[in-house]
């Protein structure tokens, strides 16, 4: 693998932007292999995903930030990040008993389909312990009680354990618990979950029966960020399925449960690539 940096950033458009950077990139020999930008015309706002090769590139790779900081990032009211392919965010995965997307994204995981560790998963049951030792991941268990009486105390061994693993990313796998608000402080825009409805329709519990209730003809699964806001974080990909009068709760569960599964290693896959600003509760895909 040729080693490349990757750099997200967002600022207000303004004239030069593209020039300046492509111009410091060039000048340092580094080889830009990726660059896709996206101006937001509605609140005059650019976007940009730029990649370069740092075989030849004259700047030590842990000052680039501290350049762009110094050079660009004031004099564009600048926000970024930047990455480099050859270190693998490392992803948590929490589950409760369903196993259908766990399964998925383990099985792409062991196909060698995504540049990622996946240095534990963490569980409030024990039902997917089997699963985990399949794939040989450590596999940790935390009850919650009813009551949710000890849920700090529970999300605090978590925290320590996701931060003695290195985690960078969280991803909830049909995990049943809400998310307190100080483990998505730890980690802004790196908690993705799954829900199973195409939001903003049919929030919260069992959406497959309120949408047969309402008899609508498509259903549909939407991952997003986690955000304090419940089901109403940045979207990063959703799909829908056409349903008949003939479907019953159950069928509808059974056709959306394959959704589900697309559509969260769709939106798993964007994140590991590095490819998904998010600004104003949106996010932007670059492709």
């Amino acid at each position: 693998m040729t080693p490349t940096a990757i750099l997200l950033l967002h600022c207000p458009d303004r004239q030069g932007i593209i020039s300046e950077l492509t111009k410091f990139i060039t000048d340092n020999q580094g080889n830009i292999v990726y660059l896709d930008q996206y101006v937001d015309r509605q609140d005059s706002h650019f976007f940009m995903r730029i990649e370069w090769e740092l075989t030849h590139f004259l700047i030590p790779r842990d000052k680039i930030e501290e350049y762009i900081q110094t050079l660009y990032a004031q004099r564009y009211q600048m926000q970024f990040n930047l990455y480099f392919n050859d270190v693998r965010p490392r992803m948590a995965i929490f589950v409760s008993k369903m196993s259908h997307c766990l399964y998925d994204l383990l099985a792409r995981y062991k196909a060698g389909e995504w540049a990622v560790d996946i240095p534990c998963i963490v569980s409030n049951h024990e039902d997917l312990r089997y699963i985990a030792e399949q794939f040989d991941i450590p596999f940790h268990v935390w009850s919650i009680k009813k009551d949710h009486s000890n849920k700090a105390e529970v999300e605090a061994a978590e925290m320590a354990l996701l931060s003695e693993m290195n985690v960078t990313f969280i991803v909830l796998a049909r995990y049943m618990q809400i998310i307190s608000d100080e483990m998505i402080a730890r980690y802004p825009h790196h908690i993705i979950n799954i829900h199973h409805s195409f939001l903003p329709a049919f929030i919260g519990a069992r959406p497959y029966h309120q949408a047969w209730e309402r008899g609508v003809k498509i259903i549909g699964a939407t991952s997003h960020y986690v955000t304090a806001d419940l089901d109403a974080g940045p979207i990063i990909e959703q799909d829908v399925v056409r349903i008949t009068h003939k479907d019953t709760p159950e069928s509808l569960v059974l056709k959306g449960r394959d959704l589900e599964k697309i559509v969260l290693s769709r939106a798993v896959t964007k994140h590991i690539e590095r490819k998904i600003l998010t600004y104003h509760n949106k996010t932007i895909i670059f492709s």
